[in-house]
């Protein structure tokens, strides 16, 4: 985290609504090329041969099966909206896209931090339909812990998205973004996969978003929060969150090929939490992390009674140096590997303890409410 988070700001890509539209297309380009990706930091090699050595995995670059980007955007795009937020004083838009449907009404995905003015009740929300049509919705509930909101609209037999699985990308890949960055509606951006479980953090102090990130060059822009990130048969394998930027700390510039989406597989739990309740949950350790702590690994400063840390007996002190195969350089890896996994997991936690010594711990994580 420290080598990706503290060279550069992470900030949400809302939008300031303008006039127009623009639509991209165009076709994968090129043939195969044979890259290696280092199994410790995910850093890719050319391969003159496609053999790589024993810590690197051969992936390939620019892939693809049949058809093109036209073809893909064409399928998706019928399910991609705008979200527009009006508040006293002003307003935001971002994007979203449609999960759910019936005969009368549909659910749709987009973040919290798109809808989170309008949450209070002093704002207004409605959404833009692929077709042209602006109709209003309603929030059915949120989670700021996993930036994600769902909306309601009163429109039914919409087009829904085709549900993708985050779990098969890997780096190389070619994704698509969809959205509507600076109020430009029906935007199409195409890259790949740049890296995979990326920890960031967004939101301000007391309400941050960790996010185990799949990591984008495809152009994600102020306006694309909430889109689908797509693989390329328009599968929805992320939604668009956030951008890396240079930058002021009070904004986002634009896109310097730094994107970050929230893994669909981690986010469709809490999506069809909220749609079946209107709440969601959370995984729970049970511990506190020392966020003053700089050596490598996230070191326990606080266990909570009752839950899975506390039963396993991992001591105050220790440092969580692995959670199953995942190795940590610090507390916001913890977290972000934790709430990638549903309540009730079983995980495998390698820590060194005070004492000295390390130990393996297995611990059933346990379950509260997400705000």
């Amino acid at each position: 985290m420290r080598s990706t988070v503290a060279k550069v700001l992470i900030g949400f890509v809302l939008g300031a609504t303008v006039v127009g539209g623009v639509a991209v297309a165009g076709t994968f380009s090129g043939p195969v090329v044979k890259a290696c990706m280092d199994n410790r930091t995910q850093a890719l090699y050319a391969s003159a041969d496609g053999t790589c050595a024993k810590t690197r995995t051969a992936v390939d670059l620019g892939s693809v099966g049949s058809g093109s980007i036209k073809t893909t955007v064409q399928k998706v795009s019928p399910s991609v909206v705008s979200v527009n937020v009006t508040i006293p004083g002003g307003g935001d838009t971002g994007s979203g896209s449609i999960y759910k449907t019936d005969a009368t009404s549909s659910y749709i995905v987009t973040n919290n931090h798109v809808i989170d003015a309008a949450a209070t009740g002093t704002g207004t929300i409605s959404v833009d339909l692929n077709n042209g049509d602006t109709v209003p919705a309603t929030i059915v509930g949120r989670d700021a812990i996993y930036d994600l909101a769902v909306l309601k609209i009163n429109i039914g037999n919409e087009p829904v998205i085709a549900y993708g699985d985050s779990s098969s990308i890997s780096i190389g890949d070619q994704v698509i973004a969809f959205g509507s960055p600076l109020g430009l509606a029906h935007t199409v951006t195409a890259g790949i996969v740049s890296s995979l479980n990326r920890p960031v953090i967004t939101g301000s102090t007391g309400s941050e978003s960790y996010i185990d990130a799949i990591q984008t060059d495809a152009a994600i822009n102020p306006g694309n929060s909430g889109g689908p990130l797509t693989d390329s048969s328009g599968r929805i394998v992320g939604i668009n969150s956030a951008i890396a930027s240079l930058g002021s700390s009070t904004s986002s510039t634009g896109s310097i090929g730094l994107g970050f989406a929230i893994p669909f597989n981690e986010a469709q739990r809490v999506i069809n939490e909220i749609i079946t309740t209107g709440k969601s949950t959370r995984p729970v350790l049970g511990v506190s992390f020392d966020q003053t702590y700089t050596g490598k690994g996230a070191k326990v400063a606080a266990i909570t009674p009752g839950y899975g840390a506390e039963k396993a007996g991992l001591p105050i002190g220790s440092i969580i140096t692995q959670i199953d195969s995942a190795k940590l350089a610090d507390y916001v890896e913890a977290i972000v590997r934790i709430r990638a996994y549903k309540p009730g997991s079983t995980v495998s936690v390698t820590a060194t303890l005070p004492t000295g010594g390390t130990k393996v711990f297995t611990i059933v994580l346990g379950s509260a409410p997400s705000n």
